[in-house]
């Protein structure tokens, strides 16, 4: 139970009190709102009895007149949690400091008085006056309830609620502290005869289903599960030994790290690789963050919630505490234990703050290092891990942009991976995956840029006309196949120095400077008279397209649509009219080969003065759109409009 640190007069017998106008207003408050889940008051009431075992043990170091805990025959000295059916009681008792007369008045008629914020102040002052600072770790660490309110969370289950106590204190006698949640308490002498405090709590005809031994179990491992004190229910501990996260690196087996994650319940395999970092100074925090081999199985439901658990002092407050990663790392599962986050007084939302903030960058930074690691140490397996999360890391690229986050984005870059038209085809998984330090190493002479097709058809991709010049010169290609790709390329213009182009945009002018002493004169010939053709199919087709010019990107095929530069690309608007944006259609260039048998017909007899090409000018608009899928073709089931 909480407590202050004054031993006080002796009640008068049935001493009756009436709560403060604003612990009545407040009473109220938390049976019916402040909770999202009634089975907290088993957490709370566990974190209470857990502060006072630790402040017991922390007085008895400088205090020999200390009460001495009398655990019953054969148990450990902690936390003993009770059921009696027939009665519909359920009983939590604790071996701790207790309370005297004055500190049940103070700390349990009183809301928001708590008798452990008041230590941690007392213990605060004594470290500053012995020149340890605020960073200095000691017992106090252990210690959870800093609000004043968790106490009341009992009444959300039960209609009357009994404290008895004996205070550790020399000379100290026993209380005896009984409310039903109304309009006060009663405060007399109790009968208690060892070091502790034990609560009873009436159950409410609604609240029956918490009068069970598995359920109360369910909810001790769910939340208390490392709190450092045995708790017992039905005659056998509830709780883990140890809190893996609180240990040394160096003392925790890889064994210890995987049945850890088999605890948390996220995922039958064993983790890719994990984190385990201890951080001291100005904010304080433990954690284990693991990288799961695969992708994990929740995250195709509707609910899903990251899977990062949120503890303060070995007590979990949070389930999901999704705003310690950013979005992209949402797939991490692990433990943040950290007594300098701030909490809502339910302890179940997170406050932005600074230290918020901190954790935040210093947990991402863990990850994108960790991550770093793998590519190098197991390039298979993150190849492996590429292929079912790295569509979701990608996403990064545009949050850490948005966020002004240039040290994350220098971490993340390197870890990206890319089919490309030379990898796509490999049969080892590592060969398939290409990052663009090894894209840039290959690139040939004269090659000023990393070039990238993006198409969400995986099928159609890798044959797009648009690849046709790329192909012939060697030059490899990115295939950016993912959704997400639109967005990375939004956001990462270069690479080390070397800009990032679309195959798909503008035109070709530097490919075509790069050949333009080798070209043969049949070669500019043909061009010289598919220039006039160009022209006549511009005027035909300009309710159709934005332009129509000679294409330097086509080897074997006639056609080609292309985007005008700096506008949304057809796969853009795509994937946006799939979320049914309402986008216009961009009109697109047409880009004719001049060199295509169909071509030089044409031309030549466009030169010829003939008339009814018409149809054989649509034919090559129709022939560019099949080819991105802008209209039914009937070869290739992955061809869709827009």
């Amino acid at each position: 139970m909480p407590a202050s640190d004054t031993t006080g007069d002796q009640p008068e017998p049935a001493s009756t009190h009436r709560y403060q106008a604003d612990v009545r207003q407040i009473l109220e408050l938390v049976t019916h709102s402040l909770y999202s889940d009634r089975e907290i008051f088993l957490r709370e009431l566990i974190s209470n009895a857990s502060d006072a075992l630790d402040r017991a043990r922390f007085e008895g170091l400088s205090d020999d007149n200390l009460q001495s805990a009398s655990p019953p025959d054969g148990q450990e000295v902690g936390i003993r949690v009770s059921i009696d059916s027939d009665a519909r009681q359920i009983v939590i008792d604790d071996d701790g400091i207790g309370l005297t007369a004055e500190e049940a008045e103070k700390n349990l008629g009183t809301i928001a008085h708590s008798g452990t914020s008041a230590f941690r102040k007392m213990l605060e002052a004594q470290r500053a006056k012995d020149g340890k600072g605020d960073g200095d770790s000691t017992d106090d660490q252990g210690l959870i309830g800093q609000f004043g309110v968790g106490f009341y969370s009992a009444f959300m289950v039960a209609d009357r609620v009994i404290v008895d106590s004996l205070s550790g204190k020399a000379g100290a006698d026993p209380i005896h502290w009984e409310s039903e949640g109304g309009d006060g308490y009663t405060l007399t002498t109790g009968d208690r005869a060892t070091r502790g405090t034990r609560v009873t709590l009436h159950i409410r005809d609604d609240a029956m289903d918490y009068v069970d031994v598995d359920s109360l179990r369910s909810i001790v491992q769910k939340y208390s599960d490392f709190v450092p004190w045995p708790v017992m229910i039905g005659g056998e501990r509830a709780n883990q030994e140890q809190a893996l996260w609180r240990k040394d690196p160096a003392d925790v087996s890889d064994d210890d790290y995987k049945a850890l994650y088999r605890h948390l319940g996220t995922d039958w395999q064993e983790p890719l690789g994990w984190v385990h970092a201890r951080i001291e100074g100005n904010i304080n925090f433990d954690t284990i963050l693991f990288i799961p081999a695969s992708r994990p199985w929740t995250m195709d439901r509707l609910d899903f919630k990251p899977a990062l658990k949120l503890y303060q002092k070995r007590v979990r407050v949070l389930d999901s505490a999704e705003q310690l990663l950013p979005r992209y790392l949402r797939w991490v599962t692990g433990v943040v234990d950290s007594p300098d986050v701030d909490l809502n007084i339910s302890r179940e939302l997170l406050q932005q703050t600074p230290s918020l903030r901190v954790i935040k960058k210093q947990l991402t930074k863990r990850v994108l290092d960790r991550l770093k690691d793998l590519t190098t140490d197991d390039a298979q397996a993150y190849a492996k891990f590429w292929e079912q999360l790295g569509h979701i890391l990608k996403e990064g690229v545009h949050e850490v942009t948005l966020e002004g986050g240039p040290k994350d984005k220098e971490r993340l870059v390197p870890l990206l991976r890319f089919k490309t038209t030379t990898s796509r085809a490999q049969t080892d998984v590592v060969d398939r995956w290409r990052s663009l330090a090894q894209v840039k190493a290959d690139m040939v002479e004269g090659q000023d840029a990393i070039w990238y097709l993006a198409d969400v058809d995986k099928d159609r991709i890798a044959h797009s006309p648009l690849l046709e010049t790329f192909k012939k010169r060697g030059i490899e290609v990115l295939l950016l196949d993912d959704p997400v790709d639109e967005w990375v390329t939004m956001n990462l213009s270069e690479f080390d120095d070397v800009p990032l182009k679309s195959v798909a945009h503008g035109e070709l002018d530097d490919l075509d400077d790069a050949e333009k002493e080798e070209e043969d004169p049949i070669a500019k010939a043909a061009k010289d008279q598919a220039m006039p053709l160009a022209t006549f199919m511009e005027g035909l087709l300009g309710d159709d397209v934005a332009s129509v010019r000679l294409s330097s990107r086509l080897v074997d095929s006639p056609s080609v649509l292309v985007n005008q530069e700096g506008a949304m690309s057809a796969n853009m608007e795509r994937i946006l009219k799939s979320a049914n944006q309402d986008v216009p259609t961009s009109k697109r260039v047409l880009e004719i080969n001049p060199e295509h048998p169909m071509v030089k017909t044409l031309a030549r007899l466009n030169k010829e003065g003939k008339t009814g090409l018409e149809p054989f000018a649509r034919l090559l608009l129709d022939h560019a759109a099949i080819a991105e899928g802008r209209l039914d073709d009937r070869a290739s089931p992955s061809a869709c409009r827009p």
